[in-house]
């Protein structure tokens, strides 16, 4: 069944800084990908998960420092392609790693990620997405055993890979995802990284060296416990999807069952964290 979008294009006064708050907010609200204009942002979100109190509830809509109207429209998966490919920018991190879609340039940088993302989250350009790509960046995957759990476009499976994983399991509940990492996969010519559709239901009996994890609060809440338990000696937990002001409930929930808090990166309001077992 084909995936229903809505697109909504805010526009945006002063832009800087209630683009970047703005983008914080509807993320945080469900919507899952964005593309930055020079006066606002155009917002997307499944028209499954789109209630009318979402907008209502948004803090930066209330405060008479912004004025913010908006325009939106239905769209159907097939166009999304198209949509993309328009707004699409390679991105750089760190100076190191690349992730562009396969028809822009080859870079001057020490790894080059090739992701088409169709429907599917994660080009990069999310915050927490970017930050999980420094963490693995600034961690050691050498012959790691790797989960990628809400893996998406599969994009932090294949950097894993490139960092010299042994082994990547790439698993998402979306068949889209699950369909568009495959893809991916295949296209950066990665040979460690296997992919799944599936929950984490799928993790009994599973071990790794390094989880990472980029969902939302409310799941990671739920299935630390089971990631707690997959996770080997002096392994790694890297998690994101959620603000600075919820790593208190994150650490909580990580210490019940042994997992120590490193350090967190934090951008524009989110946050990505590292946890050792």
């Amino acid at each position: 069944m084909d995936q229903i979008y809505l697109e909504y294009t805010f526009k945006v006064t002063p832009a800087n800084p209630g683009t970047e708050i703005l983008i914080a907010e509807l993320g945080y609200a469900g919507f899952e990908s964005f593309v930055e204009l020079e006066d606002g942002v155009i917002a997307y979100i499944q028209k499954r998960d789109w209630n009318p109190e979402i907008l209502s509830e948004l803090v930066i809509l209330k405060n008479p420092e912004f004025e913010i109207s908006h325009t939106s429209l239905e769209i159907e998966q097939q166009n999304w392609n198209q949509e993309w490919e328009r707004n699409f920018h390679p991105i750089v991190v760190d100076g190191i790693c690349t992730v562009r879609a396969p028809f822009h340039q080859v870079p001057d940088t020490k790894i080059d990620i090739i992701i088409e993302p169709k429907m599917s989250f994660g080009t990069g350009h999310h915050e927490t997405t970017h930050m999980m790509i420094q963490f693995i960046l600034q961690n050691d995957f050498v012959d790691k055993t790797v989960l990628d759990m809400g893996s998406g476009t599969g994009v932090l499976a294949i950097l894993a890979e490139k960092q010299g994983a042994a082994a990547v399991d790439a698993i998402d509940v979306d068949n889209w995802c699950y369909l568009n990492a495959q893809e991916n996969v295949l296209r950066n010519d990665c040979s460690k990284v296997q992919v799944y559709e599936a929950d984490a239901s799928i993790l009994s009996g599973k071990r790794y060296d390094v989880i990472i994890a980029n969902i939302n609060r409310n799941i990671l809440l739920e299935d630390i416990p089971v990631y707690a338990n997959c996770l080997n000696e002096n392994g790694m937990l890297f998690l994101s999807g959620f603000y600075k002001d919820d790593i208190p409930k994150i650490q909580e929930r990580c210490e019940e069952f042994s997992l120590k808090f490193v350090e967190n990166l934090e951008k524009n309001l989110w946050v990505a964290v590292k946890f050792i077992n």
